[in-house]
């Protein structure tokens, strides 16, 4: 029996934000933001810097009991004391509950390995978890793929956060065969990135964060697509053009 979406929709709770005059709640995409329906597989979050996707993203991890800073709902990361929009989200849970959550963002990942560390003081029981000894003993990269072959274990709700900034494009390509692995192991993904490689992932669904709102949109009309795609098939041309060279 398939008991996915864990989450099955978000929305903001009719007067409980006193004014939209202010952060976050000025953001266009969250002063417009309508209910938004999850994939019961993987469901994408893409806009420009500063559209409000991250804030989205951290604030929807709070809700669901997780630190903002990353980490799982177990976890005691310490946090930004920023505003949150947690406090004045509406949602909608499936009948079951996932057994794992994860929040994964490539921005505070440094603080999650901290954390870890001072957890753990039994290094084969960090390793047993996590693959590895110390995730500060490896590379960026190599710390966001090791929690996702490791730590991430199915039956799980997990929120990244831009995972591309710390990946390189064939180690994005490792990425999509991994939430592939636990998506076939009963998990939901909500992923906010900038990466065309990621949003490739099959029937999955985009919301597009804009100066207009929210919206549905397809992989090929992403920007994200569009902008990668004319730049590799015209690529000098759009050098000289911007470079005069």
């Amino acid at each position: 029996m398939d008991f996915k979406p864990y989450l099955q929709e978000i929305g903001l709770r009719e007067g409980s934000i006193k004014s939209f005059d202010h952060y976050p709640f000025n953001i266009p995409a969250i002063k417009n933001m309508p209910t938004i329906k999850f994939h019961a597989d993987v469901t994408f979050i893409v806009g420009e810097n500063g559209s409000g996707k991250s804030t989205f993203i951290e604030s929807l991890a709070q809700y669901l009991g997780i630190s903002r800073a990353g980490g799982s709902n177990q976890s005691q990361v310490e946090e930004r004391p920023d505003l949150s929009l947690s406090d004045h989200f509406k949602g909608t849970r499936g009948h079951r509950r996932p057994s794992d959550y994860f929040f994964l963002r490539a921005e505070s990942l440094f603080n999650v390995a901290t954390y870890l560390d001072e957890t753990y003081l039994d290094r084969e029981k960090l390793a047993e978890n996590y693959g590895v000894n110390s995730l500060h003993e490896c590379s960026h990269g190599e710390s966001f793929l090791a929690i996702m072959a490791n730590r991430l274990g199915g039956n799980g709700l997990y929120l990244f956060d831009e995972p591309e900034a710390a990946l390189s494009p064939t180690r994005q390509l490792t990425a999509l065969s991994l939430i592939d692995n636990l998506v076939n192991m009963n998990s939901q993904f909500i992923i906010a990135t900038h990466s065309p490689i990621l949003l490739s992932y099959p029937n999955a669904k985009i919301y597009q964060f804009d100066e207009i709102g929210i919206s549905e949109v397809s992989y090929e009309d992403t920007e994200q697509f569009r902008v990668t795609k004319s730049f590799l098939n015209n690529y000098k041309s759009m050098i000289h053009n911007l470079l005069r060279k």
